[in-house]
């Protein structure tokens, strides 16, 4: 059976699982060099489709994340949707939700959806679609691997056919919804109003509140979540729901309440404290969870669980006997939980193969490598070399404190870099911070960034007594003492918690090379790794792409394929 999961709200995506029952995924941002694309992903369909030789025909199901489509917005669309809600506009848009209006309004735009796919060339038939909390909570159901002992599914993110967070039973490859609460209140759009109020991007920078947040004094952070938290009220019964206080308007609505909390705040203390209400409304929800269920074992879904510090709280949990979160867990992600519910539905859950890697995008080959930096060579702005072994190179490269690009292997999905699109660098020097972000970055002064370990270190380095796998930097931990000496430049410099990558030999059999031949250099178990990209853009997704950063940054070295690229001098 040919299964092709589709996101099309912000962060577009789509996912094929192909009859072999093999998993491929593209985000529809790396093709078309436009982050956080928020539109029908036709690029990235157009790839899934050409990499089996199959046409829109030839698709069994198209599995649609979402009954109800939001209207595409780029970057400024978001912050004047956000400007507008604390206004009079935001307050009309939300009387017309209560009015009969709003069902006209939803059934044009599943038509003129539905009209899109099949102009496309899917057939009618082929069509289905998946409620949103749904496919969050299949992928942290199905991407796990334990079904028969029951596992507890959580979901929470800003909003999703009008529900911001559901807990469900999983259970013999079935799950089983039991609680769920209303959009309006949401504390994850919560979270994206503040970041609006910042001066950043809503649903693009909220991970810098959350970078900001330990800088914060610990004062000024509960002074603040202790307003947040009287803005909410948990449901009398126990059950792991909220609602929001008499008088508290609708979460994205709730701009002007924030501002009076927000009154004479330090601006680190605002973000310290929204990140603290946060991880409290997380954990007293996960306890509430696992009272009303009996259930210990975790699986997380949602754009709200890509708050690592979050995270953290819920694994140490007392409650939490074991934990998995879906990696890149956002919206992008649903393209591959709304695929796994309709193979489920067809051919029953057990079909559904756990997540084993998320490198599930393209991989090129060398003559499509040369093809793309021939050009660049011939105008003299590259000198292309091919070392007998690459990773010796790089790793004498790295040992000798120079910043080194890579692009090896499949392209990885999501929000985070895995190491085969990234920048890499020695640990154990803070000052390359500064270096990375004068060369390519132009991150804010408090962001950390963070490191891929192999496993056999990985023991050495983490503070993890639960033995909680971390393949997908979407968890931190703190750090052992030798984790906080060699890796001072990838954990956060504050409170020397970090965002691993721990890399298996299985999993990654270039990278786990890579970094096992820097040990034996060095000692070091781990390398710096952030993203491979500009500032403001996606990932990179051609070879071409990788160039381009090398040429219009500080960025000399960049490793990819079997090649080494230099800068040549006078490009540099």
């Amino acid at each position: 059976m040919t299964i092709l999961g589709i996101s099309d709200s912000h962060n577009a995506a789509a996912a094929l699982i192909a009859a072999d029952g093999s998993l491929s995924a593209l985000q529809e941002e790396r093709p078309r060099r436009i982050k956080n694309y928020h539109e029908i992903p036709t690029q990235a369909m157009d790839w899934l489709l050409s990499r089996q030789n199959l046409r829109p025909a030839d698709v069994e199901v198209l599995a649609l994340a979402g009954h109800l489509p939001i209207p595409p917005l780029d970057r400024m669309g978001w912050i004047r949707l956000f400007r507008e809600t604390g206004g009079w506009k935001g307050r009309v848009r939300e009387a017309l939700r209560h009015t009969p209006l709003v069902n006209v309004v939803r059934a044009d735009k599943q038509r003129r959806r539905r009209d899109a796919y099949l102009a496309l060339g899917y057939r009618p038939e082929a069509i289905r679609t998946f409620e949103h909390h749904e496919c969050h909570a299949a992928t942290a159901y199905f991407g796990q691997a334990e079904r028969e002992a029951p596992v507890l599914v959580i979901t929470v993110d800003g909003s999703g056919d009008s529900l911001c967070s559901t807990v469900s039973i999983g259970s013999g490859n079935r799950l089983e919804r039991r609680f769920a609460t209303d959009w309006s209140h949401s504390f994850g759009t919560l979270y994206g109003v503040v970041t609006y109020m910042q001066g950043m991007v809503p649903n693009e920078h909220e991970y810098k509140i959350m970078g900001m947040a330990p800088y914060a004094s610990p004062s000024a952070s509960r002074r603040v979540a202790d307003q947040l938290h009287a803005l909410f009220i948990w449901a009398e019964d126990g059950s792991p729901t909220w609602r929001r206080a008499p008088g508290v308007p609708h979460t994205m609505h709730i701009q002007p309440a924030l501002e009076r909390i927000f009154f004479e705040q330090r601006f680190d203390g605002i973000m310290g404290g929204v990140q603290l209400f946060t991880e409290e409304m997380l954990c007293e929800l996960v306890r509430r969870a696992v009272r009303a269920t009996g259930v210990r074992r975790l699986a997380l879904a949602g754009g709200v669980f890509m708050n690592v510090k979050a995270n953290k709280r819920v694994m140490e949990l007392d409650e939490v006997e074991q934990l998995f979160v879906y990696p890149s867990c956002g919206d992008e992600t649903n393209a591959i939980g709304a695929a796994y519910l309709a193979q489920a539905e067809r051919m029953g859950g057990a079909a559904v193969a756990p997540i084993r890697s998320f490198y599930l995008g393209p991989e090129w080959s060398e003559e499509e490598i040369l093809a793309d930096l021939s050009p660049h060579e011939a105008k003299g702005e590259i000198v292309i070399e091919r070392p007998a072994e690459i990773n010796d190179a790089v790793a004498d490269l790295l040992v000798a404190g120079n910043v080194v690009g890579r692009f090896a292997g499949r392209e990885e999905f999501g929000a985070r870099s895995l190491g085969n699109r990234a920048i890499i660098a020695d640990p154990r020097n803070p000052e390359v911070i500064r270096i990375i972000n004068e060369m390519v970055k132009s991150r804010d002064f408090w962001m950390p960034f963070a490191s891929s370990m192999v496993a056999e270190a990985a023991g050495d380095y983490l503070v993890n007594p639960k033995g909680i796998e971390a393949p997908y930097m979407i968890l931190s931990f703190d750090t052992a003492p030798a984790g906080a000496e060699v890796l001072k430049a990838g954990i956060h410099p504050y409170d020397r918690t970090c965002r691993p990558q721990v890399v298996t030999r299985e999993a990654n059999p270039a990278y786990w090379d890579l970094i096992q031949r820097f040990r034996a250099r060095t000692g070091v178990g781990g390398i710096l790794n952030t993203s491979l990209n500009l500032h403001g853009l996606p990932l990179v997704h051609r070879p071409a792409d990788a160039a381009h950063v090398l040429l219009n940054s500080g960025l000399d070295l960049l490793a990819i394929g079997p090649f080494l690229v230099r800068k040549a001098p006078k490009a540099a």
